[in-house]
């Protein structure tokens, strides 16, 4: 049977329809986005404020370390588990050979940039630790340069620049440097941009099949527990075999409410890396590194005040200096793609901080849909 045909007035209707379609799906990624964005601000900032909170009273960092990554293998193993009974399909393990050739560095690089990062919080203000953290992108640079995984061009030394004369401003006779956190969170960030360097050309080997985060995450763990192992011994360990907080226990229930915040910080850790990779598989990592930037500013304005960080005009503008210098390098980043037309297989890294930003190398495929939402460790 034939259909009458559409009166004018339905003929009208349709592109109105087709642009409230439009309108609303904008409206409906926007949503996602603010969502997914402040998601990651909830983990970020608040592992950022809640490890510097717990080493006021635990004076033990290193230990608080381990016990995040146990954490964070814990769950990254269950993911596997969960994600191989859902999709049929064996997860990637690897030889010892190449465990050890070619993970160890990685493991051992991203164990002391995590260890060294939270060990700062014993001596540094959150502000101060935010700010130096922030020119974690331009070691990476520097890093990259060496590997040869970027080009040297006249903008990028601008951007190294920019950086490093903000790094020195916002230090400048601030009011609460300390010398010795602040060498801890420099050298962290100095350790992060070697990690972050190997990080992608590890990921970059596709026949080592770790391209999906998860698998990276749960390779990493164990050697990054045992790399961090024997700074632990050295200048934890007989301290905390003799703290009543945990080995030398008299208080059940001390010990049980000690345990139970080092777990919440794991679950942190974790969620911190979740949040940032399903941040870059709904939208870019432009987005994150744009939003990284702002998380930063949030982080600052916040601790000076919940915490009386005191941040003189000095340090501002070097932090702005700093801010603007990444800025740079995140256009220079977007330009180069739309340039060549469009995603590429990872060339260089983008900025967060605190963090860690997810690499990946390609595009996923359809069926692979479901395994996009694990992360890969995420700096706390």
């Amino acid at each position: 049977e034939v259909l009458p045909p559409l009166t004018r007035a339905r003929k009208l209707q349709l592109p109105r329809m087709g642009r409230w379609a439009l309108d609303l799906a904008f409206v409906w990624k926007a949503g996602l986005t603010l969502g997914l964005v402040l998601l990651y601000y909830c983990f970020s900032i608040g592992i950022t404020f809640y490890n510097k909170w717990l080493t006021k009273s635990f004076h033990f960092p290193l230990f608080m370390t381990m016990l995040h990554l146990a954490v964070i293998f814990l769950f990254s193993a269950l993911s596997r588990a969960l994600v191989q009974c859902s999709s049929h399909r064996a997860r990637v393990v690897l030889s010892w050979a190449d465990y050890l050739r070619r993970v160890a560095p990685t493991a051992l690089a991203t164990a002391l940039d995590v260890g060294l990062s939270n060990w700062s919080f014993l001596y540094i203000t959150v502000s101060l630790y935010t700010m130096t953290k922030s020119s974690a992108i331009l070691f990476i640079l520097i890093f990259s340069l060496i590997f040869k995984l970027e080009e040297l061009r006249a903008a990028l030394v601008l951007v190294v620049l920019l950086i490093a004369g903000g790094l020195f401003m916002f230090t400048y006779k601030s009011t609460q440097f300390n010398a010795e956190g602040f060498a801890l969170v420099l050298g962290a960030s100095f350790i992060g941009g070697i990690r972050w360097t190997l990080t992608q050309m590890l990921l970059q080997k596709a026949e080592l099949g770790l391209q999906n985060p998860i698998d990276t995450m749960f390779h990493l763990q164990p050697l990054m527990f045992l790399g961090l192992f024997p700074l632990f011994a050295i200048f934890e360990g007989l301290h905390l075999s003799t703290s009543e907080k945990i080995f030398r226990f008299q208080d059940t229930g001390l010990l049980l409410r000690v345990l139970g915040s080092l777990f919440l910080g794991g679950i942190l850790a974790f969620g911190l890396g979740f949040s940032e990779f399903l941040l870059v598989s709904r939208t870019s990592s432009l987005t994150l590194s744009i939003a990284g930037i702002f998380k930063e500013v949030c982080t600052l304005l916040l601790a000076a005040h919940l915490l009386g960080d005191q941040i003189s005009l000095l340090n501002w503008l070097g932090f702005a200096l700093c801010l603007s210098g990444i800025s740079l390098h995140i256009a220079l980043k977007a330009l180069h793609s739309r340039g060549d037309g469009g995603p590429k297989p990872l060339k260089g890294l983008g900025s967060n901080p605190d963090l860690e930003l997810l690499l990946r190398t390609s595009q996923p495929d359809e069926e692979d849909n479901e395994e996009e939402y694990f992360v890969a460790q995420g700096q706390q």
